[in-house]
């Protein structure tokens, strides 16, 4: 009997949000309750750091499609949806479609680069500010934007694989060069894309035209693709030495006269190096992640809605802790009454902010218009949140 497939959660907009403090409605405004927020002292004797958590909106001006946003892929794309962590287990034609789709979108991804969101974070990280990240994003720009600031990801990174069986990753760049060499029509087809920039345009008529969607996390759909004609490569390791399985046997690791991995393997299957829907973080990144808002006392959100619990539960525990709770993002967030009730009415930042603004826009001229007073003590923090990643 088929598995019935899991509700996506969320796919609608929230509410509107109310702007917290009421002055945050301009841009100088908004810069003003940030700044109060960042200045003040949290209160019961809380770390005097912020820890930031992230999500797909920040990343957007980077060119990469969101989830849940007003043009997020759930709203203009009603028939996606990501593949599943036990589809892709137990379903070789699932895989066949999952990295042929992933193929056509990792140049886009690979060539894509942090934008000024993701550099204003750095910047607050070397005031003293923020003292780490918590992200939801897999995308690699927070370490390659601010790699002396420590980034906690969350759900994982597409900048590997993993495999199923042994657990060893492998560069996706160096998987990348394997997929073309077995699917050399593919890969054609690929390098013409990217000649005539088809998958580089940001008209989404254009790409309509074309008989191109572009989703989340390097994504590609082409409606009408034979799926079932694409090859992807067993896991090395497992095909030189295979693992045993969970009941004691010896794992098998087929592969065609390419080194494709053949159907009549069942080990040494290679995913991305991310949680999929339907698949648990690991223990020790939960762990990581409640240490990480544990550890400080100011929590500032950006660029989601929070619609995953993996990402609410975390502001949920800084409010639960007294943390006071900064919000920037376009559109609403998941519950976010919640994070501040109990505000006094007449707080200019202190207590909470509510911002509905673009990241790209309004932190670089937070950092731009931002005093730096003296919270040398966060360096410490930072080095305690970075002891927590290891």
């Amino acid at each position: 009997m088929k598995k019935p497939l899991m509700r996506i959660p969320y796919t609608e907009l929230f509410p509107p949000p109310a702007t917290i403090p009421h002055t945050a409605r301009s841009l100088p405004g908004a810069i003003a309750a940030l700044q109060e927020f960042l200045h003040t002292p949290p209160p019961r004797d809380l770390p005097p750091s912020t820890v930031v958590l992230t999500g797909a909106g920040l990343s957007v001006a980077s060119g990469l499609a969101d989830y849940r946003g007003a043009n997020g892929t759930y709203r203009v794309n009603k028939t996606y949806r990501p593949i599943y962590y036990h589809e892709f287990l137990s379903n070789h034609e699932a895989r066949k479609r999952y990295w042929a789709r992933s193929f056509l979108g990792w140049t886009t991804l690979r060539n894509a680069a942090p934008n000024a969101g993701h550099y204003a974070v750095r910047d607050l990280g070397r005031l003293g500010f923020v003292s780490g990240v918590v992200t939801q994003n897999v995308d690699s720009f927070h370490p390659r934007a601010h790699p002396g600031t420590p980034t906690l990801e969350l759900h994982g990174y597409l900048r590997s694989t993993v495999c199923t069986s042994c657990r060893n990753e492998f560069p996706r760049e160096q998987f990348q060069g394997e997929l073309a060499r077995l699917n050399p029509v593919w890969a054609a087809f690929l390098q013409e894309a990217i000649a005539t920039g088809a998958l580089e345009t940001e008209d989404p008529h254009e790409k309509r035209a074309r008989g191109i969607r572009m989703n989340p996390d390097g994504d590609v759909e082409l409606p009408e693709a034979p799926y079932t004609t694409f090859r992807y490569p067993a896991c090395p390791k497992c095909l030189s030495s295979p693992p045993p399985l969970a009941d004691g046997t010896r794992g098998a690791v087929e592969v065609d006269h390419d080194g494709a991995w053949s159907p009549t393997s069942n080990a040494g299957i290679l995913k991305p190096a991310v949680v999929m829907f339907g698949e648990s973080i690991a223990n020790s990144v939960k762990k990581a992640a409640e240490d990480a808002i544990d550890g400080a006392g100011r929590l500032l959100v950006l660029g989601t809605s929070m619609a995953t619990y993996s990402a609410w539960r975390l502001a949920k525990r800084a409010k639960d802790r007294g943390m006071p709770i900064a919000i920037v993002n376009i559109g609403g967030v998941r519950g976010e009454d919640v994070f501040f009730a109990g505000l006094d009415p007449s707080q200019t930042g202190g207590q909470g902010v509510r911002v509905e603004m673009s990241t790209d826009s309004l932190l670089p001229a937070l950092v731009q218009a931002g005093a730096s007073p003296d919270l040398g003590s966060l360096e410490n923090e930072a080095s305690v949140f970075k002891n927590m990643l290891q």
